[in-house]
């Protein structure tokens, strides 16, 4: 499945790299391949490249665009089971996940090349005074310039994706930072992406350390930093980035209230996908669960009997749910956190412990508000429970966070389902589901603590371009006019 060692991707072509990086199994520890690593030098040549490349890529029509992105799905389509089963081993993901995973990037790559020829501007009439009677403005959207993006472990391939797709379909030069504990994924990517049709130095995919990362950061000559990882990191890249735009994708700790009358057949399936899925590793996973009282207990019972069913281990395994954390000393805080809410008076109600790098679906009910449990972002099988009599108070428990990323409501009751997407502090909503569905060509992002900026395809395209306004004075242009 692995070779021995992958090259990285400077301006379009394979290299060594100048370091070392080796990729583990998540399960075993063992090492299943090396990669190369970009030093400073290979960064600077790479963002020199991409400054070179800016202009070619501006001026590439957007016919030629789609061909590369349609040429670019037909290619990852064929090599579909290949990387699924890479998922599985660089990132313990498990290999229903993983599948999924790809066919979303397959998804996200085929929406960008739709949107590349939708690039539309807007024709705005200026005389709205006497002054301005001739006058008209075009406005339209051009690239931004070279892109830096930094992609997280916990979908290695489609959030690479969701930055790749739409620059190449604005016509962005970029470099790609993967997350060190998967890069083999994102190098892949750049392989395939090789063999296109693009202008010299378009793209560099570049695993490194991160602090030989600060270029991708603090360089001018980078137009546009994408981020998406924890909230420490990514403010603190904010605040280093200069006059560059900036996207932030930073995490949460979603919230899904459940009212009264839910049909429990339906939502306790749901809860189960959304709160243990791919264990836990996901920024949307239904972290709080808020629920009436009138359906709590059974709720909770039902959830509990659901998450002991669930098969944990090795991720290759087609009857596993549970894969492994990305490490062994994540599965050590996030059993750390359990123990701490239970000695605070929290009830266990299934799951807890670990198993080297594996921790069990686990539910907790009674869990102090305050722990980091219940208020940060555990990223991992966690769910905690609790239960609410007045509507209007389970919002307000959606909103009692750091974080604001998406959340999650269950009501047949049309005013609470305005209410709730109306007062929800959040940057998305979903009526009926768990806040853990997304679907790659809506928009994606947050508020307060969970970052700003918005990926999906069509939004991220806004993000990666800026507006070009033209004025004609049609005083001047027309036959006879002034001279």
């Amino acid at each position: 499945m692995f070779r021995d060692r992958y090259d990285i991707w400077l301006a379009g072509r394979p290299v060594p790299g100048d370091g070392d990086l080796a990729v583990r199994h998540k399960v075993t520890g063992e090492v299943v391949t090396r990669v190369g690593t970009a030093g400073p030098a290979t960064l600077e040549a790479a963002i020199a490249a991409a400054a070179a490349a800016a202009p070619a890529m501006r001026k590439q029509p957007a016919w030629r665009r789609q061909q590369t992105l349609l040429s670019f799905v037909a290619a990852l389509t064929a090599r579909a089971e290949e990387l699924a089963r890479v998922l599985c081993v660089e990132a313990g993901k498990p290999i229903r996940d993983a599948r999924v995973e790809v066919s979303r990037a397959v998804d996200t790559f085929r929406i960008a090349a739709e949107e590349s020829v939708r690039l539309d501007g807007e024709i705005m009439p200026l005389d709205i005074s006497p002054r301005a009677t001739g006058y008209e403005a075009h406005l339209r959207r051009v690239p931004v310039g070279p892109c830096a993006f930094v992609t997280p472990f916990n979908f290695p391939l489609n959030l690479a994706a969701h930055k790749m797709a739409p620059a190449l379909a604005v016509g962005c030069p970029f470099i790609l930072k993967p997350a060190s504990a998967t890069p083999v994924s994102s190098l892949l990517l750049g392989e395939i992406l090789a063999a296109q049709d693009l202008p010299p130095g378009a793209f560099s995919v570049l695993p490194c350390a991160g602090r030989d990362a600060a270029p991708l950061v603090e360089d001018e000559r980078i137009a546009l930093l994408s981020f998406t990882g924890s909230p420490e990191v990514g403010w603190d890249l904010k605040r280093r980035c200069g006059r560059k735009k900036i996207a932030l994708e930073l995490g949460g700790n979603a919230a899904c209230v459940v009212d009264a009358g839910s049909e429990l057949d339906y939502v306790v399936p749901r809860l189960v996908m959304g709160a243990f899925y791919q264990s836990g590793q996901s920024c949307i996973s239904v972290q709080r669960i808020i629920a009436h009282a009138s359906l709590y207990d059974e709720l909770r019972d039902r959830l509990a009997a659901a998450a002991r069913e669930l098969v944990m281990g090795d991720p290759l395994d087609e009857a596993t749910f549970l894969g492994p954390l990305i490490s062994e000393d994540d599965a050590i805080r996030v059993a750390a956190w359990i123990d701490e809410a239970v000695a605070a008076g929290a009830r266990l109600i299934c799951g807890g412990g670990r198993h080297g790098p594996f921790v069990p679906a686990t539910l907790l009910e009674d869990v102090p508000r305050d722990l980091p449990i219940s208020c940060r972002e555990v990223f991992g099988p966690v769910a905690v429970l609790e239960r609410f009599d007045d509507f209007a108070d389970a919002v307000a428990r959606v909103n009692d966070s750091a974080y604001g990323l998406q959340a999650g409501v269950f009501t047949r009751d049309l005013g609470r389902a305005r209410f709730a997407a109306e007062a929800c502090e959040v940057g998305g909503v979903v009526i009926g589901d768990v806040p853990s569905f997304r679907v790659d060509s809506m928009p994606y992002g947050g508020v307060k603590q969970s970052g700003f900026g918005r990926e999906g395809v069509r939004f991220a395209i806004e993000e990666m371009t800026e507006l070009r306004l033209t004025v004609f004075n049609d005083n001047y242009l027309r036959p006879g006019g002034a001279t």
